[in-house]
C-alpha cells in the first residue's frame, strides 16, 4: 500500500477521534438527562465515520440483511472497531456487553452506561458469566438490542478462535431470538495499525436463530453460520467484488 494511503489513514484516524470528542462534549448536557440524546450522539458519530471513511481513505461500508428493531440478542464477528460502529449504527437501541474498565474512560464510559451497556469483568470466565446474567436480568426493562461478541475479543479475518459459552448462557436466560452477524471489516480496518485499505467493508445480519434451543446446539449453529458467512465476505473483499450468497 502506498505512502499516500498511509498518510490519508493517519489523518482519517486522527479526525474521527477529534470529532468523537467534539460530539461527546457537545451532546453531553443533553445525554445526561435523556437516554435518547445519548443514542443520537452515538449514532451521529457512527454516520460521520462512515462518511469520512468513504472520501478520506476510499473505504466504503455496507450493512446487509435486516438489522433488528425489537428486543433481540446480536452475536457478532468482531474484527476491529469498525464492526462496532456499523452494527451499533444500524440498530435503534444497541447496547454492548463490555469490559468493566471502559466504564472509567472519560465521557466514553458515561455514554456507554447511559445507553445501557452491561459492564463485566473478563478475568474469570465463570464469574463473568454469572455477572452477565445478573446485570442483564436487572436491565431487562430497557428495550434494546444486546450486542455480544462470542469470541470475546477482536479476531483477525483468517484467524480462528473458539466461541465462548457466555453468549449461549445469555441466549438461554433471556429467551430471545439471536441475530448472528458476519463481517469482513478486519481486512480493511485491522485490529492493530494505522493503515485503512480502500474497498467495501461489510457487516451482514443473518437470519435470526429462534429461542429455545439447547445451549450446545445454539453455540454450534451460531459458530457455523457466522464463520461460514464471514469467510464468504472475506473472499469477496479479496476479489474486490460481491460474491454469490
Amino acid at each position: 500500500m502506498s505512502a499516500v494511503q498511509y498518510i490519508r489513514s493517519l489523518v482519517f484516524n486522527a479526525t474521527i477521534y477529534v470529532v468523537m470528542l467534539v460530539y461527546a462534549i457537545a451532546f453531553f448536557p443533553f445525554a445526561l438527562f435523556s437516554r435518547d440524546w445519548a443514542f443520537r450522539a452515538c449514532h451521529a458519530w457512527c454516520r460521520f465515520v462512515r462518511w469520512a471513511a468513504a472520501w478520506m481513505v476510499g473505504l466504503r461500508t455496507e450493512v446487509r440483511g435486516r438489522p433488528p428493531t425489537g428486543e433481540m440478542i446480536i452475536a457478532a464477528k468482531h474484527q476491529s472497531f469498525l464492526d462496532i460502529i456499523l452494527i451499533f449504527g444500524a440498530v435503534p437501541r444497541g447496547r454492548f456487553i463490555m469490559k468493566r474498565e471502559l466504564m472509567y474512560a472519560p465521557l466514553l464510559g458515561q455514554y456507554a452506561l447511559r445507553i445501557g451497556c452491561v459492564p463485566v469483568n473478563r478475568g474469570k470466565r465463570g464469574a463473568a458469566i454469572a455477572q452477565m446474567k445478573d446485570d442483564v436480568e436487572k436491565g431487562r426493562m430497557d428495550a434494546g438490542q444486546l450486542i455480544i461478541y462470542p469470541q470475546g475479543t477482536r479476531v483477525a479475518p483468517e484467524d480462528k478462535r473458539p466461541y465462548k459459552v457466555g453468549s449461549g448462557v445469555l441466549y438461554e436466560q433471556l429467551g430471545q431470538p439471536c441475530a448472528p452477524v458476519a463481517a469482513n471489516v478486519g481486512y480493511f480496518w485491522p485490529k492493530r495499525g494505522v493503515l485503512r485499505r480502500p474497498g467495501t467493508a461489510v457487516v451482514e445480519f443473518l437470519d435470526p436463530i429462534p429461542p429455545g434451543l439447547p445451549i450446545a446446539e445454539f453455540m454450534a449453529r451460531l459458530e457455523r453460520e457466522v464463520e461460514t458467512a464471514s469467510d464468504r465476505l472475506l473472499e469477496e473483499a479479496k476479489s474486490g467484488g460481491r460474491s454469490g450468497a
